[in-house]
């Protein structure tokens, strides 16, 4: 029988900093670039093709293609893939900070309603020295909670299967 494995949910036992992503973006317009634009105006449908650059504030989402729809309250939510062997990448700064969440996948579906960013396939996310891979990360930037799973069907214990996480130690600010 296929398993998916949850192997480990990191922010519970506090192994990030607590910190929210950098709240003023979601005040933010959404300004996307691209070679190519088709509009589906009817169905809210927008999608962009070519070295897809969407900036939201601080978060940068980059992709070769980028499928854009808008629900009737004005969100939007976004899928960003990579063409051949490359992965889309999305960035965006902590909340009162100077550091930057970062990841990578072959494809990253992001909800700005929920502001969560799914990543699939080879999917890497840092935060300052902390990363965690897997085959699937979801990653909450209200709560900066991180889910990571393996991939559906593989043999538990083979390499490109597992979960990796590592937690950079942190100071106690007195030495």
């Amino acid at each position: 029988m296929k398993r998916l494995l949850l192997t480990t949910v990191l922010a519970l036992a506090g192994a990030f900093q607590p910190a929210l992503a950098e709240k003023a973006d979601r005040d933010q317009p959404v300004d996307i670039e691209a070679d190519r634009l088709t509009v589906d105006d009817r169905n809210k449908v927008h999608i962009f093709e070519g070295s897809v650059v969407l900036t939201q504030g601080t978060l940068v989402i980059r992709g070769d293609k980028l499928v854009v729809t808008q629900d009737a309250a004005g969100f939007q939510n976004g899928v960003a893939t990579a063409a051949g062997k490359g992965l889309a990448t999305f960035r965006q700064r902590r909340d009162g900070s100077t550091e930057y969440v970062e990841g990578e996948a072959e494809r990253i579906e992001y909800d700005s309603r929920s502001e969560k960013a799914r990543l699939f396939n080879r999917a890497k996310v840092t935060s300052g020295g902390d990363q965690v891979t897997g085959h699937y990360i979801e990653y909450d930037a209200i709560t900066e909670n991180y889910l990571a799973t393996n991939a559906p069907g593989s043999k538990p214990g083979t390499a490109p299967s597992r979960v990796r996480a590592v937690i950079q130690p942190k100071s106690d600010g007195g030495q």
